[in-house]
């Protein structure tokens, strides 16, 4: 029977890769696997097992920590409707201008500012998309570095908080302990701020660099277009522009940090907040409220139905027995729990090339979760390497998310084979921030 649990495992898997609706994957094959065997094997699996199942469907319905992704979803979504990302580039291209390279470290800046306001992948490489790279190849920019810089930066929405990502990373983690100790929303916000911080630096640092030492890659901008646009009214500008939305963020990740909220609590500040900006910006009408919300309901039911097939799938796959036997399997090889790691890295970052965050998060962490709590590893650790490692599954060519996005909204001229190219410095950049905090875990749990 525990064989069996991997065959169902390994048959999800290959069907979610050729396209099959996750969610119904999930959850369907799942009842249909333990149908087969109550019928021809009633000894190891009953179908009142499944008795058990609403009352842990409604479970995940009413996770107070789960209610925070719909809102935040709400903020993100809120704010790419206010047309805060073209306002905040503008503003920030003239405050770097004038540098080498300052339009792209304008770009990673407003990247890590709307990572830290949407957390919401796809919209923020579509939205950089639009607004920068024309502006960029218009400038004189090169197509590889400036398609590098906003794939890389639209991504960092994984890492930086307040992220969807953490969130659901974190609730997995927690329901398939098993008893083990718990990890924190608040505190995997909180140990992912520096590894986000680290990436946003280092890419600035590279571009700095490239700028410096091929100075027609990334020209500065004209000193009157500066001139003109820093005109009357420009320190109004930059406190509606900039200081608004950095106040926003601030208040929605220090009330967590603090204590002063939970990050359910926060997610509800946030959204209140982006629909205040929204206001300010002069954007908020009844055909934005509506779409935002019609958007929200969309992703958050996506979500929560893979959440729930999720479920079934796990509650199929524990009794059988597929976790125990998988455990088993490892802790008799003897692997050593860093090489255990790798080899969870290696499948996640190979699984990012083709199904999206989600699906990584509620199949193959809920099977490997027990098994590093035998091992006696750090979940929180864990935790941040998995979320690392995801970033960078959605820049990795050929099949990389983020690179499908910019790709279709890129100009025509502005060919896959530059975008890929492009990526290659960002991704190696991201791959030394792994390596770091693989070997350095210090950097995150102090």
């Amino acid at each position: 029977m525990e064989i069996l649990a991997i065959v169902l495992f390994v048959v999800i898997f290959i069907l979610i890769l050729k396209g099959y609706p996750v969610a119904f994957t999930l959850g369907g094959l799942s009842v249909l696997f333990a149908f087969g065997i109550s019928i021809f094997a009633p000894d190891y699996f009953s179908m009142s097992m499944f008795n058990i199942l609403p009352s842990r469907i409604m479970g995940v319905i009413n996770n107070y920590v789960l209610m925070a992704v719909p809102l935040f979803i709400f903020m993100g979504i809120m704010l790419e409707k206010s047309g805060l990302a073209q306002n905040l580039l503008e503003t920030m291209a003239m405050l770097f201008g004038s540098l080498r390279g300052g339009l792209a470290i304008s770009v990673i800046i407003v990247g890590a500012l709307l990572a830290a306001s949407t957390g919401i992948v796809g919209a923020t490489v579509v939205t950089m998309g639009l607004i920068s790279l024309p502006t960029m190849l218009k400038r004189g920019y090169k197509t590889e570095l400036a398609t590098g810089v906003i794939a890389s930066s639209g991504t960092l929405g994984q890492i930086i908080p307040p992220s969807i990502v953490l969130v659901l990373l974190a609730d997995t983690i927690n329901s398939s302990s098993r008893g083990a100790e718990s990890v924190d929303v608040g505190t995997l916000f909180s140990a992912a701020m520096l590894p986000g911080i680290l990436l946003v630096s280092c890419y600035i640092i590279y571009i700095l660099i490239k700028s410096f030492v091929s100075k027609d890659d990334a020209p500065a901008i004209p000193a009157e277009e500066i001139k003109t646009f820093r005109g009357d009214h420009f320190i109004s500008k930059i406190i509606k522009v900039l200081l608004l939305p950095i106040l926003l963020i601030l208040v929605v990740l220090g009330s967590i940090f603090t204590g002063v909220a939970s990050p359910t609590e926060a997610s509800a500040i946030g959204a209140l907040g982006a629909t205040i900006l929204t206001v300010i910006q002069k954007k908020f009408n009844f055909k934005i409220l509506k779409e935002v919300a019609q958007e929200t309901a969309k992703l958050t039911t996506m979500v929560f139905f893979i959440l729930l097939g999720a479920t079934t799938f796990t509650l199929v796959f524990r009794t059988l027995g597929g976790d125990d036997y998988l455990q088993e399997l490892i802790l008799s090889s003897n692997l050593s729990p860093l090489l255990f790691l790798l080899l969870v890295m290696v499948i996640i970052f190979i699984a990012g090339f083709f199904i999206d965050f989600i699906e990584i998060i509620f199949i193959i962490v809920p099977v490997v979760t027990p098994i590093f709590n035998a091992l006696d590893m750090n979940m929180l650790w864990v935790g941040i390497l998995i979320a690392l490692n995801l970033q960078t599954s959605f820049l990795t060519p050929p099949f990389g998310f983020a690179l499908f996005y910019l790709k279709g909204v890129a100009p025509p001229e502005v060919k896959t084979s530059q975008i890929y190219r492009g990526i290659i410095p960002f991704i190696i950049i991201q791959l030394i921030i792994v390596a770091l905090v693989v070997f350095f875990p210090t950097i995150i749990l102090n």
